[in-house]
């Protein structure tokens, strides 16, 4: 199974059983909440708002939503918040996160912390899906939010992470190109000694549920004429559904140029965690931050 575009993911996601909960840390957001109510009325997500109680309530009567708001969950600083949201996560009251109006050190903190946080012992990574219109579906970039400058042991988690988005979504093999700027092993090149240990990881097992490629160049991942000419043979060649990038710099710029350039559509979100959440940067739109919700609906286990 492969998915051409966000409508089919949207689609997917409207099938489920049951609508998934968001829990929606500091919600006295305009645009957050147009998205996550955006979500609701498209019978994808059930929101569950935490925050200044009146400020939420001056917004959603500004964007005519009806909402109990005897059910918000009132807290006094964005600390309280991003703490309430974790607790709810971890009463099983509420399935992924979404960040609002609050400072992202303030969330993750209360989502690492050791002793009531959310983390699983595997690395946390940023996982950005993008539909671009002259690819043929959709494509994840990873991990240029999270972790700066990872070692094989870390791609590895990172590359697992995404995996296991994508087996949520339904995939049953994705495929993965490890990025570089060349296609042979250059002792000189970490990134390219990296990609070729993971390849190896995947043979040998150690890597599951995925065909891992590397290292592989940007015009071979999308271009089997252009892996043709250079007698590049491989089954991720002009179908890869993950581009697991070196670094945080090249995943950045990469997300980046596609959507100023390419006129791609993004969602994103940190996965590694207990569960999804929702982490659009500030210049996000309301799109972005409602297709990042789709997403993350879609990778709840």
């Amino acid at each position: 199974m492969e998915l051409k575009n966000f409508r089919e993911l949207i689609a997917k996601v409207q099938k489920n059983d049951s609508k998934k909960r968001v829990a929606v840390a500091a919600a006295h957001d305009e645009h957050t909440l147009e998205a996550v109510f955006r979500a609701a009325k498209d019978k994808l997500v059930d929101p569950v708002l935490i925050g200044y109680k009146e400020e939420i309530a001056e917004i959603l009567k500004k964007l005519n939503v009806e909402y109990d708001l005897d059910s918000i969950i009132c807290t006094e600083s964005d600390k309280e918040a991003a703490e309430k949201t974790v607790e709810l996560i971890n009463a099983n009251k509420a399935d992924f996160i979404m960040k609002g109006k609050l400072q992202t050190a303030d969330l993750l903190k209360a989502v690492v912390d050791k002793e009531k946080g959310l983390r699983t012992g595997k690395v946390m990574s940023h996982v950005a899906i993008l539909e671009v219109p002259a690819y043929h579906k959709l494509i994840a970039v990873t991990d240029g939010g999270m972790m700066m400058y990872p070692n094989a042991e870390e791609k590895k988690q990172i590359l697992e992470n995404a995996v296991d988005v994508f087996l949520a979504m339904g995939y049953e093999s994705p495929k993965v190109a490890v990025l570089c700027a060349v296609e042979t092993v250059n002792p000189k090149m970490p990134e390219a000694v990296d990609a070729d240990i993971l390849k190896k990881m995947n043979q040998s097992g150690e890597i599951k549920n995925c065909i891992v490629e590397g290292p592989i160049s940007v015009d071979l991942t999308f271009s089997k004429e252009s892996a043709g000419i250079k007698g590049y043979e491989s089954p991720v060649t002009g179908e890869a559904d993950i581009l697991l990038v070196p670094n945080i710099t090249t995943g950045n710029i990469m997300s980046k140029a596609l959507l100023e350039m390419a006129s791609a559509t993004m969602a994103g979100m940190i996965v590694g965690a207990k569960v999804p959440i929702v982490l659009t940067s500030r210049g996000a739109t309301s799109q972005e931050k409602y297709l990042s919700l789709v997403l993350s609906a879609s990778a709840v286990k």
